[in-house]
């Protein structure tokens, strides 16, 4: 069996998860994006952005958390397992913070490494803040171009998702793996 592992990445409120539903609602093996519970495990505690209080610690969760989920979808059962957001977007959104961070967030993005990247471009029609999204549309545009830079550092191809309705965009995913 050749395992695929294809990334769903873009900046914040471009459509990652409601494309990932969609996939997972057609019958796809589907990892969500893990930010949110790595977000509200802290507000639990009473940390109410973790990201801004503790960058480093929050970064190291997600990191943690997303090396475990490219593990999961290696030893997953399915051919084929899309994921939203991989290891790269951590070291991006500290390169968006003007943040450094230890080796180990570099050498966790050369030890693994994915079959096909998606981007999805900033789209303000469909860009919604809520509770966990503290970005407003500027900020992720500019959280966007900390993504296509980081990627292609690590020399990746970015196929970047038209801003289309939801089948579209699914269909363009599918057809281009």
């Amino acid at each position: 069996m050749d395992k695929k592992i294809i990334l769903l990445i873009g900046g914040p409120g471009s459509g990652k998860t409601t494309v990932i539903e969609g996939l997972a609602n057609k019958g796809y093996t589907c990892y969500p994006e893990i930010s949110r519970q790595v977000t509200l495990e802290a507000q639990k505690r009473g940390v109410d952005q973790l990201f801004l209080k503790e960058p480093l610690l929050f970064s190291e969760l997600l990191l943690e958390g997303r090396v475990k989920q490219f593990t999961d979808a290696i030893n997953d059962d399915s051919a084929l397992v899309f994921l939203d957001r991989g290891i790269p977007d951590v070291l991006a959104y500290m390169h968006y913070i003007g943040d450094t961070y230890p080796t180990a967030f570099d050498d966790a993005c050369k030890k693994h490494i994915y079959t096909k990247i998606f981007i999805m471009p900033p789209w303000q029609d469909i860009y919604v803040s809520d509770n966990e999204r503290y970005e407003n549309f500027e900020q992720a545009k500019l959280i966007h171009n900390h993504l296509v830079e980081t990627y292609q550092n690590y020399g990746y191809t970015l196929f970047e998702v038209p801003k289309e309705n939801l089948e579209n965009r699914i269909q363009f995913i599918l057809n281009n793996i």
